[in-house]
């Protein structure tokens, strides 16, 4: 929200696990700010997260005015976690955003948290 009412604070964003909506409460957005942020916005979001859908984050992001992009992360809810993924998951979130911060050609934005 700071973002998006100061614009000039940060040079990019890294959004990890972006709440949404509360969990089974798809209606209580969290995106009234949204169309103002300018910000390069890098989100990262697990295919569980009882806080949003992919598809749904998808849509929200949609909005934002400004340069942006999604890393899905399969198989993990909002804490991105699995079994012995964090530091792989880590490692690719920080490679894809160094892509995304030089305004390059992406990388793979999906990560298999089990491989």
């Amino acid at each position: 929200m700071l973002a998006a009412e100061q614009p000039d604070l940060a040079a990019g964003l890294l959004l990890l696990s972006y709440p949404l909506h509360p969990p089974r409460r798809p209606a209580d957005l969290r995106t009234a700010h949204f169309p103002k942020i300018v910000t390069p916005s890098f989100f990262v979001h697990g295919t569980r997260d009882p806080f949003g859908s992919v598809e749904e984050m998808r849509a929200a992001i949609a909005l934002i005015g400004g340069p942006h992009e999604i890393v899905v992360v399969e198989g993990t809810g909002h804490d991105l976690g699995g079994k012995g993924s964090v530091v792989r998951v880590a490692g690719r979130v920080v490679e894809a955003f160094v892509q995304f911060g030089k305004g390059g050609p992406g990388v793979d934005m999906s990560v298999d948290a089990a491989r």
